[in-house]
């Protein structure tokens, strides 16, 4: 089993949260590899949080422990949950924030789920327990042995996650950690609409840090031949093949392989007002 954790959060930098985790998952494993995915995080951003954790767990090696704390229900009824797949385990709240994941091509997995939430970026996930397919298991966090004690109504990511995530870099298997599962809550992946006259209507799924509008257009989607971007009143003509092309707003695809929204040397997201479940409609000139 590998001992590399990565931890995504919405704490921020400004307290101890994240330490606290840290220190847990040292405590119990000393030579475990702690990698920050993000701590940035919009506060209760599950779906913002659900599509960053996609673009980055694929590129570690088998077998790492991700662990993610965006958890607006902590306290509450709602599940805390391992899920094992054939390249990595997970330790998260049961709450849509492995959506994007599951869905991993090379995962197989094709998970049915809720309505997407809202455009909102702190809106709550619509949940729906959906079955998984083979090739992944997951268990309900309900073996208090392997929490830290006492364990905080408000802190589940020190004393529930990090902990379970410490003793599976140790080699206890995911088994041991609690109840079998058979369903997880998920959202469907959000895509573009195909509209009549052949263009294609998505929106805005993400929006990184340098104010880049990531959709849900893929680059298969794309019709072959001069491609007409329209977003927030404007019209972007072709797609550019870096984010130093054009010499205002341009169109390109991305590095996670979706149709971007980018300014050069800028925020699109500022400069068009424009923010996530924003409309991008694709034609052909």
């Amino acid at each position: 089993m590998s001992s590399l954790i990565t931890l995504t959060t919405d704490f921020g930098r400004l307290d101890g949260y994240v330490a606290a985790m840290k220190g847990v998952i040292l405590g119990i494993n000393p030579q475990a590899a702690i990698v920050d995915v993000s701590h940035e995080v919009a506060p209760q951003d599950i779906a913002g949080a659900a599509f960053l954790l996609c673009t980055v767990a694929p590129y570690f090696p088998v077998g790492a422990i991700h662990v993610v704390v965006v958890d607006p229900g902590v306290g509450t009824e709602r599940r805390a949950i391992a899920v094992s797949t054939p390249t990595a385990l997970f330790v998260a709240p049961d709450n849509g924030v492995l959506s994007y994941v599951l869905r991993l091509p090379h995962w197989g997995a094709a998970v049915p789920g809720a309505p997407h939430p809202s455009a909102a970026v702190s809106a709550p996930v619509e949940e729906e327990a959906a079955p998984f397919p083979g090739g992944i298991k997951a268990v309900r966090l309900t073996n208090s042995a392997y929490w830290r004690h006492p364990v905080s109504a408000t802190f589940h990511g020190r004393d529930i996650f990090a902990a379970i995530a410490a003793h599976l870099s140790r080699g206890v298997p995911i088994e041991e950690m609690g109840e079998p599962i058979s369903s997880l809550v998920t959202f469907p992946i959000p895509k573009p609409e195909r509209l009549p006259d052949g263009s294609l209507l998505g929106e805005v799924i993400y929006i990184d840090h340098f104010g880049n509008l990531i959709t849900d257009i893929r680059e298969s989607d794309l019709p072959r031949g001069e491609l007409v971007i329209e977003v927030a009143g404007r019209q972007i003509r072709g797609l550019s093949v870096s984010y130093a092309q054009g010499d205002d707003f341009l169109a390109l695809v991305g590095s996670s392989g979706r149709l971007e929204i980018a300014r050069r040397n800028g925020s699109a997201a500022e400069m068009l007002g424009i923010g996530v479940g924003g409309r991008v409609k694709v034609r052909m000139l």
